[in-house]
């Protein structure tokens, strides 16, 4: 099997690189901490609850890039489809606090869990109260009475931009934590691969599928979907995952949503929208007006070609908070 090409210069350094590279696109509103892989906003208002994002790199622009005006603070970094570290962890939390504490807040896996609560215990030695928003977003990682067992994908986006807003108005970590659990619990997501991305170090695919196949319910990392089947037609395929995510919560008439259309590295604009398109269409049908869509690569698997759909169930607060103006790398609401 062919290696895939990719403009790098050494692997291992890939993650600290990737970081100096973000740090210059943001102008000297963002800094890297030093020894460690983590980036944090040069600048903090007083008494702010600090929102702290992260997990593995390769998922660009999540999550260092959505750290911004009424958007993350920080970044906690692994490296590439790896946990960070509880020090990289705690050298963040130690930079966001202001007094008032930290809520951490990243994709539910095993390694993300026990890092950030290793380093939710050395921020407690040190006085620092922490809370965590663990993020569960993808339906068919697990069924709906197993849902904190689901990982979490492109949702994530969402629930940061409510979090994010929410913390730059509200200085009590439990109201924060509150939002931001709300805005997570209504937000569904379903993706589907067509092929594999790869390990920066090796090249290697994360997974194997034929040409003809296509994987439904894949995971961010290649983890195995819900099924794999010969290609369908771009309408088909929405309907299959349209159904996953409205019968899950379950959305229905008369409800509002945001939308989100994610590119998980490798697809073109031009079929993002023809997902976009149906999957509109089915909302039109069901009743259910869209407040807000997005399209776009906002989560991401290195080169892995296909795309994810999530539906964030809007509320008056919620809807508040998601219409706060937002200056991020990878996101920008007016």
């Amino acid at each position: 099997m062919n290696k895939t090409k990719k403009i790098l210069n050494d692997p291992k350094n890939v993650v600290p690189e990737l970081l100096e590279g973000l740090v210059d696109a943001y102008h000297g509103q963002v800094r890297k901490l030093d020894g460690v892989n983590a980036v944090v906003k040069s600048k903090l208002p007083k008494d702010k609850v600090g929102l702290l994002v992260g997990g593995g790199s390769g998922h660009e622009p999540l999550f260092a890039g959505f750290i911004g005006r009424n958007m993350a603070d920080g970044a906690a970094c692994g490296n590439v489809f790896a946990a960070p570290s509880p020090d990289i962890i705690l050298s963040a939390t130690k930079a966001l606090n202001q007094g008032k504490g930290v809520l951490y807040l990243y994709g539910n896996y095993a390694g993300d869990n026990m890092n950030f609560d290793m380093a939710a215990e050395l921020a407690a030695e040190e006085g620092i109260a922490t809370q965590t928003v663990r993020v569960w977003d993808d339906v068919a990682s697990a069924p709906l009475e197993r849902m904190e067992d689901r990982r979490g994908i492109a949702g994530d986006l969402f629930v940061i931009k409510i979090a994010g807003a929410v913390s730059a108005q509200e200085n009590d970590l439990h109201e924060v934590s509150r939002i931001a659990s709300k805005a997570r619990d209504n937000t569904r997501s379903m993706g589907i691969a067509l092929s594999a991305g790869s390990l920066p170090e090796t090249g290697e695919p994360t997974f194997e599928l034929p040409d003809d196949e296509i994987e439904i319910g894949m995971g961010l990392h290649g983890e195995a979907g819900v099924s794999r089947e010969k290609m369908l037609t771009a309408d088909a395929l929405v309907e299959k995952m349209m159904h996953r995510i409205l019968s899950d919560l379950p959305f229905e008439s008369g409800y509002e949503v945001c939308l989100l259309i994610n590119n998980l590295g490798a697809s073109t604009m031009m079929e993002l929208l023809l997902a976009n398109r149906k999957a509109q269409q089915i909302l039109r049908d069901k009743g259910i007006s869209v407040h807000d869509t997005l399209i776009g690569s906002y989560c991401t698997s290195q080169e892995m070609a296909g795309f994810s759909i999530t539906l964030m169930r809007l509320d008056n607060e919620l809807k508040s908070y998601y219409d706060m103006p937002a200056q991020s790398l990878a996101l920008v609401k007016a």
